[in-house]
C-alpha cells in the first residue's frame, strides 16, 4: 500500500471529508456491482485523476474518489437509466431522453452517497459533469472529464495525443481540447450533440 492510500484509508475511517466507507470498501462494492471491464475502467479512472490532480494542485483523495465512483450507475442497463432517474428527481430533457446512456452521470452522483457513502458536494458535482461537462467548471471537474477520456484502458485513434497532452499543457487548454475533440467525434457519427458540452466549449473560449 503507498502513502497516498495509507492516507485515504487513515482519512475516510475518521470520516474525513463527508465519508463513512474505506476506500477498501468502496472498491468492494463496487466490483461486485460491476463487470469485470467496467471496474478496470473506473481504476484507470481513478488513477489518472490522481496523477492529474498531484499536476494541478487538485486534492488528490477526492479526485481519486471521483474517479473510482464516477461510473457507479453503470450497474444499470441503459434503459433502466431514465427510471433510477426519475426515481432521484433528476429532469431529462429531449437529448437525454434519445441517448439515455448520458443520465449514468448524474444518477451516479446520486449514488455516491446512497451506496459508497459519499457525502462531499465537490466529489458528486465532478461525477456529475463527468459526461457531457457544464459551464465554469471547477479543476477537479475538468479532471474526472479528462481522465475519462484517457486512462490506460481507453484505446481509440488519438489518445496518445490528449495523453501528451496532459503532461505539458494547463488545465484549460486540455479540457478546451478534450470538448473539441468530443464534439468532432459527435459530429463524425451525426449524432446529438449535448447542449452543456457546446456551452461548456464556449464558456472557456469566451473566458480567454
Amino acid at each position: 500500500m503507498t502513502v497516498d492510500e495509507m492516507r485515504r484509508q487513515r482519512d475516510v475511517a475518521s470520516g474525513k471529508g463527508g465519508l463513512t466507507m474505506t476506500v477498501d470498501e468502496m472498491r468492494r462494492e463496487l466490483q461486485r456491482r460491476l463487470k469485470r471491464n467496467r471496474f478496470a475502467h473506473s481504476i484507470g479512472v481513478a488513477n489518472t485523476a490522481v496523477k492529474l490532480a498531484k499536476r494541478f494542485g487538485v486534492d488528490a483523495d477526492k479526485a481519486y474518489i471521483a474517479g473510482l465512483l464516477h461510473d457507479c450507475a453503470r450497474e444499470f442497463e441503459n434503459d433502466e437509466l431514465p427510471a433510477q432517474a426519475r426515481l432521484r428527481g433528476i429532469e431529462i430533457n429531449d437529448v437525454e431522453r434519445a441517448m439515455p446512456l448520458l443520465l449514468h452521470a448524474y444518477v451516479s452522483a446520486h449514488m455516491i452517497r446512497e451506496i459508497y457513502g459519499v457525502d462531499d458536494a465537490e466529489i458528486a458535482q465532478a461525477i456529475y459533469r463527468h459526461t457531457v461537462g457544464a459551464p465554469d467548471m471547477t479543476p477537479l471537474d475538468k479532471i474526472i472529464y479528462f481522465a475519462d477520456m484517457i486512462e490506460p484502458n481507453r484505446n481509440y485513434p488519438g489518445v496518445e495525443d490528449l495523453r501528451a497532452l496532459a503532461e505539458t499543457a494547463d488545465l484549460d487548454e486540455i479540457i478546451l481540447t478534450a470538448f473539441s475533440e468530443t464534439i468532432a467525434f459527435v459530429l463524425q457519427k451525426n449524432s446529438l450533440i449535448h447542449p452543456s458540452t457546446v456551452a461548456a466549449r464556449n464558456f472557456l473560449l469566451l473566458s480567454k
